[in-house]
């Protein structure tokens, strides 16, 4: 039984993603096909659909388009068909859509909610496989004047020590900080070493007045506030 799939000039035109584009809408298109559009064309003997639905199927984390935030470079060019100028343009493609969500969020955030802060990170931190540890430096009035990335871990763990947080704290002449960092697996439950950090970073905080107002920490979908917890006494 043959089930090959047939390239795109071999597809009905009302089949094709550019032209069902133009004459549906971008809703009507799938995942894949709104891919293919921006790979634009195939290999050999794979259309851009098929090629973007292989991309799609890669057995790494997330769910569907999620899965490109997870991509690196090299891993895109692995993939047969797909060249350095693909990878390129489908990762400049998910930096975009970062930022723009980025930008919509940012006209509702309110520092002083934890998830409105959570929302506001959670499409850049759902893209990294590793822990990364974000500090957030604020002024005397609570407006924000910086943003620090800290720490990158492994998998499992992110290194944070209090003396790279309030060097950055001090450098900036933040009156108080809070961090956020994300969990690859999703999970958001604090392990026993985020308390652990936390406690030295607040208790570090408190000598040199500098406040630890909130340790957030982020999923895929989902966050916690050790504050809202009770894990910070403030």
């Amino acid at each position: 039984m043959n089930t090959k799939k047939p390239l795109i000039h071999e597809m009905n035109i009302q089949e094709r993603p550019r032209e069902k584009f133009e004459h549906f809408g971008p809703d009507k298109l799938s995942d894949a096909e709104l891919l293919a559009l921006i790979l634009r064309t195939g290999s050999r003997n794979k259309s851009a659909v098929c090629l973007s639905e292989e991309i799609l199927d890669l057995d790494i984390p997330g769910i569907g388009l999620e899965k490109l935030y997870h991509l690196s470079k090299k891993e895109l060019t692995d993939i047969p068909g797909v060249g350095d100028v693909k990878a390129i343009q489908i990762l400049a493609i998910c930096e975009l859509s970062k930022r723009l969500s980025k930008l919509k969020a940012r006209e509702q955030i309110s520092f002083c909610s934890p998830e409105s802060i959570a929302r506001y990170y959670m499409a850049e931190f759902r893209s990294y496989r590793q822990e990364h540890l974000m500090l957030l430096l604020f002024d005397s009035k609570n407006h924000l004047i910086g943003e620090r990335l800290i720490s990158k871990g492994t998998a499992n763990a992110s290194i944070a020590e209090p003396r790279d947080i309030f060097s950055e704290a001090l450098r900036a002449g933040a009156v108080s900080i809070v961090l956020i960092h994300n969990h690859p697996s999703g999970d958001t439950t604090p392990s026993s070493a985020d308390l652990t950090v936390t406690h030295r970073i607040y208790e570090s905080g408190e000598l040199l007045g500098i406040q630890l107002l909130d340790h957030i920490i982020v999923g895929n979908s989902d966050y916690r506030s050790l504050k809202a917890e009770g894990y910070l006494h403030l």
